[in-house]
């Protein structure tokens, strides 16, 4: 009897699906969307194993890339038709930041969702350092300032301390900068002759994709580096390094990778967009309903080879609520992977606003902005219209609830309060300036880089 139900129920979703689809015109109906192998793809695998992508009359093929930098021209080429994105990424490319292109985003992938890891040598180093709960575990959220005595002795001998992160314009990049900082370490600046990011750095960052990244630290290239999962609980189980702080710890429910198209496929396939997004969300809800009930079963896709292709064990660590730091320290973590919840996918500018923030603060935006020209970047790229369009669609077909979504926002989230962050310094996405000017580290006002210097 309930299984006669669940396929009466089924059938009914997927007749109610099929009929919302043809009645939207789809201009485009067979779609490769590209992904790195990383646990926050996890929408686009969930939105085609389940169907929701057939159920609104689309035909994907799911492809991984090689790194971010193939997956931008892909996305830019058409050889993609989008693409799980890093965050930076749209921003960029918009702003003419490397590669110059209009990509916006319909659909926020997750939050949180990565951390920064060292090597079993460094910790070791940072241990002495590190305060201690009353069961002698070391307490967390780890500051960058056990770190920097570690770095300061391999100064003092003439050798650089290296770490890796993925990307120029990633989460990645700008959450291990944001924790150097918070330490009191420089971790480098750009400009436009030199964009190595390394002007002035304590700690030298370099890319290194993110499945390479614990065999380069192995190999001793980097002594840590800053990843999503399940590439830091790799290293765990490995038993080659050591988590420090999850993203999560250094900023409570951070924006993390979002669905990027360009702008031309979205004005040339207005209904076809909005499908996309409407089995994106789908997918996110799946994953974070009834308090994460069906992680095991998202764990299960993700571990094949033509998804993330880590072992079960090792990516159920953090999908399933709990975070593994020394081996056997095992912590509950139960906001580590968000998808859903508290709003996720909801592109919001103040998401948006941030990540350009990082970018002026670290000298990828050479000259100083206006506070408006922050606002119209984010609205160009980052488009809540969109995203309401196929959350009004999903609501009246009833495959959502109207309770869901941030109807009535004007794109910005309230201000994230200084105690959730690690540097004790608050975030409001309406006042961009006046928070870069804030921060102790990293370019303010009308600074720039001069050669190897700051001016002004």
């Amino acid at each position: 009897m309930k299984n006669t139900l669940s396929m009466l129920l089924t059938a009914t979703s997927l007749f109610a699906t099929t009929a919302s689809a043809q009645m939207l015109d789809l201009e485009k109906e067979d779609l490769t969307l590209g992904f790195i192998k990383l646990t926050d793809m996890a929408p686009l695998a969930v939105a085609y194993e389940l169907g929701y992508f057939e159920d609104e009359g689309l035909f994907v093929t799911l492809e991984a890339q090689a790194n971010w930098k193939v997956l931008l021209d892909g996305v830019i080429s058409g050889e993609l038709d989008g693409a799980h994105m890093l965050a930076g990424q749209p921003l960029a490319a918009t702003i003419g930041y490397g590669t110059e292109a209009h990509i916006i985003t319909p659909f926020s992938m997750d939050l949180n969702g990565n951390a920064i890891t060292v090597s079993n040598e460094i910790w070791e180093e940072m241990k002495p350092n590190v305060p201690l709960m009353d069961d002698g575990r070391p307490q967390h959220p780890i500051s960058a300032e056990a770190l920097k005595p570690v770095v300061e002795d391999y100064q003092d001998r003439g050798e650089p301390f290296n770490m890796g992160m993925v990307f120029p314009v990633s989460t990645h990049n700008y959450e291990i900068r944001y924790w150097l900082a918070a330490g009191g370490l420089e971790p480098g600046y750009y400009s436009p002759e030199d964009i190595s990011g390394q002007i002035g750095a304590d700690v030298l960052l370099s890319v290194t994709p993110p499945p390479q990244m614990p065999a380069t630290m192995e190999a001793g290239t980097i002594y840590g580096y800053a990843v999503g999962e399940p590439w830091n609980q790799q290293a765990v189980f490995k038993g080659i390094g050591v988590p420090v702080i999850t993203d999560y710890d250094m900023w409570k429910n951070n924006p993390e990778k979002v669905f990027g198209i360009t702008a031309a496929f979205a004005e040339e396939n207005p209904n076809t967009t909005i499908a996309l997004t409407k089995a994106l969300i789908r997918a996110a809800i799946w994953l974070d309903e009834n308090e994460n009930a069906n992680r095991e079963e998202a764990v299960t896709m993700l571990s094949r080879p033509e998804y993330v292709g880590a072992d079960y064990d090792v990516i159920a660590n953090s999908m399933t609520g709990f975070f593994e730091f020394e081996k056997g320290d095992v912590r509950p973590a139960p906001d580590f992977n968000v998808f859903f919840r508290y709003n996720a996918t909801y592109p919001f500018y103040s998401d948006a606003i941030w990540y350009l923030t990082q970018m002026r603060r670290w000298g990828q935006i050479a000259e100083a902005k206006p506070d408006q020209w922050y606002f119209d970047v984010a609205a160009d790229v980052y488009r809540p219209d969109i995203y309401l369009e196929a959350a009004r669609k999903l609501v009246d077909e009833g495959m959502a609830s109207e309770d869901d979504f941030p109807w009535d926002s004007d794109g910005f989230k309230a201000a994230t309060p200084a105690a959730d962050i690690i540097d004790g310094i608050g975030y409001d996405g309406r006042t961009p300036n006046a928070y870069i000017d804030s921060l102790p580290i990293g370019l303010k006002s009308d600074q720039k880089i001069t050669g190897d210097r700051i001016d002004g």
